[in-house]
């Protein structure tokens, strides 16, 4: 098949679609990869709150206010919250054992499991829809393609988020004791940083990034359950893309997969699904510390 038979395959909303998902992606990924950069803790329990920050949200727009943005802002810190429990409660005890990685994986592990059991339990296993918000609730029309405006708000709010944090950890004070924790955690606590709120603030904001994912996925696909399930393994594989502890790396690679899992089926109907795996295949041989690396970058 030549290029040109291939191009027109693809309409400009297939790139919305794969930028939104991307969106979605970098935010959990993010977390994620802050998360791991500075506290060296693989969080598993990361898709639960990504899927509990859709719940949240979904309880207060249809039971507390009718106002999306306020119960998407309610959901990301609710997760905050709940994450920096876990840490404080579950992961903190853990790092200075001999075998803290896999302790922290197996306590991460069993959070998946709770959080998503207590989900089932408070709003069963069916699946639910919020609205988009009013004023974005419509669609629009370029290149021949309709999609809908609230897609082009999440990109540009995932745009909006890489740059906050990327002065909030190279231009604050905060961020210099992040990124010198993350180098180099011994001579940080000596110089006199409380090393352990450190990492308290820094898994709330990996986790409100994540709720802040989940409540801005509630209007682009059902929540239920298994939300968590699928995206935990495509931030996983973002995060190895673009490199563990690099922001600029979850941006990247979150763009990629989603573009990838937009596009795919646009060229390989059967077993599209395998393309980012291949993806992350390839930068491990070829590049294992992924695109980018280091926090801050």
């Amino acid at each position: 098949m030549s290029l040109s038979s291939l191009v027109p395959l693809i309409g400009v909303s297939d790139v919305v679609v794969g930028l939104s998902l991307g969106s979605r992606l970098f935010l959990i990924a993010v977390g994620l990869s802050l998360i791991f950069g500075v506290l060296g803790v693989l969080n598993f329990a990361h898709g639960g709150l990504y899927m509990l920050g859709a719940y949240v949200t979904l309880a207060v727009v249809t039971g507390v206010i009718d106002n999306f943005w306020i119960a998407a802002l309610a959901g990301a810190l609710a997760v905050g919250v709940v994450g920096a429990a876990i840490e404080f409660a579950a992961i903190r005890p853990l790092y200075d054992r001999i075998d803290a990685d896999l302790d922290q994986l197996i306590v991460t592990f069993g959070f998946v499991l709770i959080i998503h059991e207590t989900v089932r339990f408070v709003w069963g296993s069916g699946s639910y829809s919020v609205d988009p918000p009013a004023l974005f609730d419509f669609s629009v029309s370029l290149g021949g393609s309709t999609f809908g405006a609230y897609r082009l708000v999440v990109i540009g709010l995932a745009v909006a988020v890489l740059a906050g944090l990327w002065l909030f950890i190279t231009r604050t004070y905060f961020g210099s004791l992040v990124r010198g924790t993350s180098s180099d955690r011994e001579m940080a606590s000596m110089l006199g940083v409380d090393v352990p709120r450190l990492y308290t603030a820094v898994f709330f904001l990996g986790s409100v990034l994540a709720g802040l994912g989940g409540a801005l996925s509630a209007p682009l696909q059902s929540t239920s359950p298994a939300l968590g399930d699928q995206v935990i393994i495509d931030a996983f594989i973002v995060v190895v893309i673009g490199g563990l502890g690099s922001m600029t790396g979850a941006f990247v690679g979150a763009m990629l997969i989603g573009m990838m899992q937009s596009l795919g089926p646009q060229f390989i109907s059967a077993g599209s699904i395998a393309i980012p795996f291949l993806a992350m295949v390839i930068v491990l041989l070829f590049r294992p510390e992924g695109l980018f690396g280091g926090i801050g970058e």
